[in-house]
């Protein structure tokens, strides 16, 4: 009798135990959270078609000026940063020895000039006696020719005296451009050499950037594309410019072609030396599907094509039909930095997932927030 009895007792906790579990079991179904995720209805938009470069920023111009005189600097001007006229003072180099050889020829001339006036005075009544037949013609014709050596002097001594106040005009270096100091490369006391700049004069009011572009790329480019350029200094500020040059050449080696292009910088922002990114705009692709490429997740898989291994890059999106997500595969037109024109995958007007996008799985449960 208690055997039954303790038999009966185990069957009944085993079965309460088991609708226990499956009660347990159905509510834990019952309680699977939704992911949160937020939408954007699918519309038709143009997408920009685009090619990405790297390149340092220049100045328009940037004059290296030299001292024509080697010698030491007496006194400087102006300091790296500081605005410059045309024309301006630079520096003044110590030019004694060019001061004596100025002071020489201006003496020189004087000496000659009365000289000629003299002569001058003598050629004048040897033409009068002449002229009577006071004199005879080879008398005159001597004091002609004396006469002309002495103009002939007068006017070498003018040149050289010419040539001594340009080469002291030399020793006070002005700016050939308008701009800013760039650099500036000695101290008052240092000696000039020919070979190394005193300053460097930059024109800032435009920029320029090079970049090399593939064969490939080359035949999407041409002159005046409108181009977005990129800093770190500024990065939420988009600059504006065009591609100003297109190398007639590609280099042998590199199969590369330099392009350049200019940018506006009234205000100086861009500094020569900065590293920026530039996009240049190739072309636009209108009325289509486009689909923000942050909502989509990529991966990339191996391809066999004519019998070579090609990386296939894939893109999915999820679509939230009713209170689940779908898994679509996209077919690309084209993918830019920020849009993908979209061939097939999605509809105009479907729910796309933009946010909360890498928590999902095929067909899971899903709550739209806002």
């Amino acid at each position: 009798m208690s055997r039954l009895f303790i038999h009966s007792v185990i069957m009944i906790s085993l079965a309460a135990f088991i609708i226990s579990c499956s009660q347990s079991g159905s509510s834990s179904q019952e309680q699977v959270p939704a992911i949160p995720v937020e939408v954007k209805a699918v519309e038709l938009g143009n997408v920009i078609q685009s090619l990405n470069y790297s390149g340092d920023i220049e100045a328009e111009f940037d004059v290296k000026v030299f001292s024509k005189i080697p010698d030491r600097i007496e006194k400087l001007y102006v300091d790296t940063g500081d605005e410059i006229s045309k024309g301006a003072p630079i520096a003044k180099v110590l030019a004694i020895t060019i001061e004596q050889s100025v002071r020489q020829a201006q003496a020189s001339l004087s000496a000659a000039k009365a000289q000629e006036a003299n002569l001058r005075v003598e050629y004048d009544r040897a033409k009068r006696l002449f002229a009577e037949n006071a004199m005879s013609k080879q008398q005159f014709d001597a004091v002609e020719t004396q006469y002309e050596a002495v103009t002939a002097q007068v006017q070498q001594v003018e040149a050289a005296l010419a040539g001594a106040r340009s080469t002291l005009d030399d020793a006070t270096i002005t700016a050939p451009i308008s701009g800013i100091i760039g650099k500036r490369y000695y101290d008052t006391g240092d000696m000039a050499a020919p070979t190394m700049p005193v300053v460097s004069i930059v024109q800032m009011d435009r920029v320029k950037i090079h970049f090399d572009a593939t064969e490939e790329d080359l035949g999407k480019l041409a002159l005046n594309q409108k181009t977005a350029i990129r800093v770190k200094s500024f990065p939420n500020v988009v600059f504006e410019g065009k591609v100003s040059k297109i190398s007639p050449i590609l280099d042998p080696v590199t199969r590369m072609a330099e392009i350049e292009v200019l940018v506006n910088n009234a205000e100086h922002k861009l500094k020569p030396g900065m590293y920026a990114r530039v996009e240049v705009t190739t072309g636009i692709i209108q009325n289509t599907i486009v689909v923000p490429r942050h909502a989509t997740i990529e991966n990339t898989t191996m391809n066999r094509v004519n019998g070579k291994d090609e990386v296939a890059k894939n893109y999915y999106v999820y679509v939230v039909s009713g209170e689940r997500a779908e898994q679509r595969l996209l077919k690309v037109q084209y993918v830019n930095q920020v849009h993908i024109a979209v061939v097939s995958g999605v509809s105009v007007g479907e729910k796309l997932v933009i946010t909360g996008q890498n928590n999902l799985r095929d067909s899971s449960l899903v709550a739209i927030m806002k």
